[in-house]
């Protein structure tokens, strides 16, 4: 008997946000995706960091786990294991990305198929399509997010709201906007059975979604289509894959979540994105009991990052001997630069001093707050060198609760919070640390 199995290659590590108990890999050899394959969860996560690559990069990584995977399902199928994927790449939904970098190398390494759909809505980050516009919730008013930070983004910024002139721009033209297949509410809400069965020729079709029901309504018969050898790929946000999943609710609720903190003891905050929301809630929680601010100056770190990283250490250490929660930040001014490939050359430089600092943080750590999907991706990847973790739910809408495994070498069993940075009101991160830290709501005096 065939199974089916969600694939999701995500482009950061926040496309788990509305779901749990699955697996997220940062490794991508043959054996690790056969292990995951055959994981007991619907879905699993290959965690590519690709939004953090230059495009040839990423289409180069993509290609690899391509391959390995056409691997891995063929040798499951030799095993008499045969498994029909449902392939996912997951991405920003504000619409920051390599579209169509990665899904026209998913459709060359695993394709053929018949459409491929563009589905950005996240609802519990306030994003929603309607009539083909994509819309950010901002304080009770929806913003097309062209008119958003987002689209002024230096590497992955665009023009269009309208999702047929977002594909047209994004292609330059090879996919235009008339050619694009577009499903509206009133449509999905309804029967599109006989559309999908029409679809042929990896049609570009872009798909509306206010409600999670929405996305329910239609993924269960996006299912029924592919159970009649449709074969389709996905370019979506989270809330998609809340509907493909149908998972039953998290074993843990989200205000008990310091269940899992390791013998009750202070965590630490890693915050390295830089969006303006970021940056508001840093200043809440600043402003929260038993917390220590530390931070780092980076242009220091050309002239003396030796002695900086150390300064940030010992500051760490001293703040967790005394019971404080240490807060390590990058300094918020804004920089520009002369090119894409400067800015990412400095984000990695960034990245790898913030990796350092989770690399050499205290072994008695009880948990970690991980701010931002890029800077995510390297605590799992690099800082705490993860080749699997599992989900076990949501602390906040949108925001994933991760395990170390308990043989890790340094933090066994740590609970890890994946926070993006673009996620939750400005009292959000100030509110995972109260529940990670088990502070009660209404305590606001300093300890």
């Amino acid at each position: 008997m065939t199974a089916t199995k969600i694939i999701v290659l995500d482009d950061d590590p926040t496309g788990s946000q509305t779901v749990h108990s699955c697996l997220l890999l940062t490794r991508w050899d043959v054996a690790t995706l056969r292990a995951a394959l055959v994981d007991a969860a619907p879905l699993f996560f290959v965690l590519t960091n690709t939004r953090g690559m230059g495009a040839v990069a990423a289409a180069d990584l993509t290609r690899e786990v391509c391959h390995n995977l056409k691997l891995a399902l063929g040798e499951e199928q030799q095993a008499g294991h045969g498994i029909n994927p449902i392939l996912v790449s997951r991405s920003d939904s504000t619409l920051r990305g390599h579209y169509p970098v990665e899904t026209d190398v998913i459709a060359e390494e695993l394709g053929p198929f018949d459409a491929h759909f563009l589905v950005p809505a996240f609802f519990e980050g306030g994003r929603i399509t309607r009539g083909s516009v994509h819309y950010l919730r901002v304080d009770g008013k929806e913003i097309p997010v062209h008119e958003t930070e987002f689209a002024r983004d230096s590497v992955f910024g665009y023009r269009h709201s309208y999702l047929p002139d977002y594909v047209e721009e994004k292609t330059a033209g090879r996919i235009s906007t008339a050619e694009v297949e577009r499903f509206l509410l009133d449509e999905i809400r309804g029967d599109v059975s006989t559309r999908l069965q029409a679809l042929h020729d990896n049609r570009c079709c872009v798909v509306d979604a206010e409600i999670q029901a929405d996305l329910d309504h239609f993924a269960s018969q996006l299912k029924q289509a592919a159970s009649h050898d449709k074969r389709f790929l996905f370019r979506s946000g989270a809330s998609l894959l809340t509907a493909l999943a149908q998972l039953p609710s998290q074993p843990v609720a989200a205000e008990d979540m310091s269940s899992y903190v390791r013998g009750g003891k202070p965590g630490a905050v890693v915050v390295g994105s830089h969006v303006k929301k970021t940056t508001q809630q840093l200043e809440q929680l600043l402003n929260m009991p038993r917390v220590a601010p530390l931070e780092i100056d980076v242009d220091r770190i050309a002239s003396g990052r030796a002695a900086l990283l150390q300064d940030m250490l010992d500051q760490a250490a001293t703040a967790h001997a005394s019971g404080r929660t240490p807060v390590i930040f990058t300094s918020r001014i804004e920089r520009t630069f002369a090119d894409q490939a400067t800015r990412l050359a400095f984000g990695e430089t960034v990245s790898e001093l913030l990796m350092d600092v989770v690399r050499g943080l205290p072994p008695t750590l009880g948990y970690l707050i991980s701010k931002g999907g890029i800077t995510s991706n390297d605590v799992l990847s690099k800082g705490l060198a993860l080749r699997t973790s599992r989900v076990v739910g949501q602390i906040l809408p949108g925001c994933s609760v991760v395990c170390c495994p308990p043989d890790h070498i340094r933090y066994p069993d740590m609970p890890v919070v994946i926070f993006p940075g673009n996620v939750g009101d400005d009292q959000a991160l100030a509110e995972a640390f109260r529940r990670m830290s088990g502070l009660h709501q209404n305590n606001n005096m300093t300890l």
